[in-house]
């Protein structure tokens, strides 16, 4: 692989290839073993980066403290500055800070977040999207998926503002922000029960509207089904729909609409 990418560089150099496309040629090398690093119990995507824009995201759920530390470390080694871990436990956050200042205490500090379940190692980037990120939600059972969503955005670079618990059983406390709805970017729409928070808000709103739906609910809510049923079915326009309780998902994708420019 090195060799390709002298040639390529030297292609460069002598102006018969532009930057654009050298890029474009790195980002379709193929999955070798220059393309990841083997851990054994994990093989880190360090290519995903430059392919994407964004580095791999550890999902804590079902890993070990030693798992996820060990892959913070590789990451780290590889020079990436934050890195993003979901669905952590608190027992086994603790853990991971322990390791981590055992093992690697230049990291940049391990931030846990207990309402979204979220662990952050390193500073957070300058925000470098092109306009804000609001999220909202129906109400405050929504919160923990809807910091999993703004501290996603926030970690990839994203300047957001939460609306939380502005939901229809109380719609003055929604349109009481209506110069937020209005100048925002992108919008994440969180909400249980019946899910119609997502509808509302694409009825106001001139941006993409990405609806979560949440698993709170009685039993007719079905652990969300019927909030995600509400949510595809809206008559609004512009909404998309992410899976239950996704908030990752949802910040996510709003970041990449946020720095699409041009």
């Amino acid at each position: 692989m090195m060799e390709n990418v002298r040639d390529m560089l030297g292609r460069v150099a002598a102006g018969e290839l532009s930057v654009d496309e050298a890029v474009l040629m790195l980002k379709k090398e193929p999955f070798t073993q220059a393309g990841f690093d083997d851990l054994g119990f994990a093989k880190l995507d360090t290519h995903r980066k430059l392919r994407q824009g964004v580095a791999e995201v550890i999902y804590g759920a079902g890993k070990t403290a030693e798992q996820i530390a060990g892959i913070i470390e590789a990451m780290k080694k590889r020079g990436q500055e934050i890195v993003l871990i979901t669905r952590m436990a608190p027992e086994k956050a603790a853990q991971v800070e322990k390791l981590l200042t055992d093992t690697l205490p230049d990291c940049g500090g391990f931030h846990y977040h207990k309402d979204a379940g979220i662990g952050i190692c390193g500073n957070f980037p300058a925000k470098d999207g092109v306009g804000r990120i609001v999220v909202a939600t129906g109400g405050t059972s929504d919160i923990p998926v809807a910091e999993e969503a703004a501290l996603t955005a926030e970690a990839l670079g994203n300047e957001v503002e939460r609306l939380y618990d502005v939901g229809v059983a109380g719609l003055h406390r929604l349109v009481s922000h209506m110069d937020a709805i209005m100048s925002a970017r992108v919008i994440i729409a969180i909400a249980g029960m019946e899910g119609a928070l997502a509808s509302v808000i694409g009825g106001l709103a001139d941006c993409p509207v990405i609806a979560v739906p949440t698993s709170v609910g009685y039993g007719a809510s079905f652990h969300g089904v019927s909030a995600l049923f509400s949510m595809l079915n809206s008559c609004a326009s512009g909404i998309s729909v992410v899976n239950i309780d996704n908030g990752f998902g949802a910040g996510y994708l709003a970041s990449m609409i946020n720095h699409l420019r041009g």
